[in-house]
Formats: C-alpha cells, structure tokens, sequence
C-alpha cells in the first residue's frame, strides 16, 4: 500500500506506525505510543534523529507529545499541539504528565529556584509554555515541576489574548530562524502559530497548512485595497498578517526578523523572486483597531 497521508501529520515510516493509521499505510509493526511532557524550556523537532538536521518545529515546556519509539537518545513523536511528527531528544520528555492549569503570556519568563527574583534561575520559558500551578505566595506561581514563575507573567489556561495581532506585534525585531516559534527566534508560520494560539485558535505549523485550514478567502483587488487588520497574506511557503491596511508584519529571510512593511513593498519584492501571492484569507477573530 503506498500512503498519500502527509508523512508531516501522521507517524508512519518504513518499519513502525502509529495504530490509528492501520488500513491507511503498511508496517510491519503499529504501536499505540505513550504520552510524554516536554521538561526542558524548548525541545527542538527534526525530520531525521541527527543532531546536525534543520529544525522543523519546536515543542514548548509542557506541551505533550506521542512517543511511538526511541532509540540512540532520541524519540520519535507526534505533538499534540498541532500534529507535527518528528524526532525531539529523549531526555527533553518526561513520562509523568502533569495537567497544566496556566500558560505563559509574556514573551518570556524564569523558573526561579525561590520566591526570590535575586535567585538564580533554573531556566527560561517562552511565550504559551504550559505551566502546571500548584502554589502561590506573593507575586510568585508555584510550579508542581519545581521552582516559581511570575504571576504577571502568566495566565489561567482558559484566559486568552483579545487580538492576535498585538501578539505578532509583541515579537517586532525577533530574529528569523527557520522551524522556531520563541523570542529568540522564529518563522513567518511560527509567528503566526504563536499569535493564534495566544488567542485561543488552534492553528497548523506550515503556511501550506495555514493556507487551506485558517480563515476564509477574501477577494482583494489587484491595488491591495480593502485590506484589514489581521488579515492574511499567502505566498508560496511564506505568510504574512495585515496591520492595518497598509502594513504587513511578518518574520521573513529578507530581514532576518519579524518586520514591518508595506504590503506593496513586500509584494514587489517576493513577485521578483517568483512568488505571487495565493490568496488573503480573514478569520473570525476580534481585533483591536491599531491606535
């Protein structure tokens, strides 16, 4: 049986596969897998278990994963989060899941070791790393993993940002690095992932992805006009999110970082590499008129 599925969203390769895909791809062996949290402030994904292999994702503090298989230090999982299959260090996965009751909403926070911001921290946690409260004292959160976080740094899981936009704002200057989606670096989909998911929208890793699963096409006319805050703009393998009318904000090789532009601009440069823009899409979010 040759399988079509997107080998990116669902856990299949020669010799091992994920049981929900039995009848949908041929292995000699299916596994159920076993649900792990990530312990460590970030756990890079890759397509292939080599330390030397390009980043195709990142997996935040206490997210979850599916682990099918591990072996030489690394495992082979699917991200719960948004599906995305790859290879992620075994040592970065904890086998005790915790259930998460806050996020962070910062760009960034410490894990201190005390109550004490004169502590030195055990580690750094990135925008929506997931964070299981058990505690308080003061301005502090405490951890049921270990250490204490900022209160003003985090919100109870079921609170969301009113405007994505904002959050893509937030990130103006963050350096480009292709598969990331943290302040210290991410892509023009990560941004975007990261913006929606502040929001409460759930949202695919790829543009590709982006492109057929986020909003609804939106005629725009051949002058870029009728444009709104939070729109989207698609190339091939690139996105971008509308300002305002005018301005696109996205994290691009151009720039190296998250950049403002005008929409024209932008379209003029990418056309002259040969890439057109697809589609503009709008969703059904609220967002704040820029001021």
């Amino acid at each position: 049986m040759t399988s079509t599925l997107d080998p990116r969203l669902n856990a299949y390769r020669p010799d091992l596969a994920d049981e929900r895909l039995k009848g949908k791809v041929d292995a000699p062996r299916y596994v159920a897998g076993e649900r792990r949290q990530v312990s460590q402030p970030v756990a890079g994904l890759k397509a292939k278990p080599d330390a030397a292999a390009g980043l195709e994702n990142e997996v935040l503090f206490g997210e979850t994963v599916t682990a099918f298989d591990e072996a030489d230090g690394w495992a082979w999982v699917q991200i719960a989060r948004d599906g995305y299959v790859g290879y992620v260090h075994a040592a970065a996965l904890s086998r005790q899941v915790r259930s998460t009751t806050h996020r962070v909403s910062s760009l960034g926070t410490f894990v201190y070791p005390a109550p004490d911001i004169k502590s030195a921290p055990r580690m750094h946690l990135s925008m929506n790393s997931e964070l299981a409260v058990d505690g308080q004292q003061e301005q502090f959160l405490r951890l049921a993993t270990g250490g204490w976080v900022i209160a003003r740094h985090t919100v109870e899981a079921t609170r969301h940002a009113l405007d994505f936009v904002a959050i893509a704002e937030r990130f103006i200057g963050t350096p480009y690095l292709w598969g990331g989606r943290t302040r210290l670096g991410l892509d023009c989909s990560g941004l975007l992932q990261v913006a929606l998911e502040a929001a409460g929208q759930a949202c695919p890793r790829d543009s590709d992805m982006q492109q057929q699963a986020v909003g609804d096409e939106v005629f725009v006319s051949s002058e870029l006009e009728s444009m709104e805050r939070g729109d989207l703009v698609f190339w091939p393998r690139h996105v971008g999110i509308m300002v305002d009318g005018i301005m696109l904000i996205h994290a691009n090789a151009h720039h190296m970082a998250v950049a403002v532009e005008a929409l024209p601009d932008a379209v003029q440069r990418i056309a002259r590499a040969g890439s057109p823009v697809t589609v503009v899409k709008r969703l059904a979010l609220r967002v704040a008129a820029r001021g």
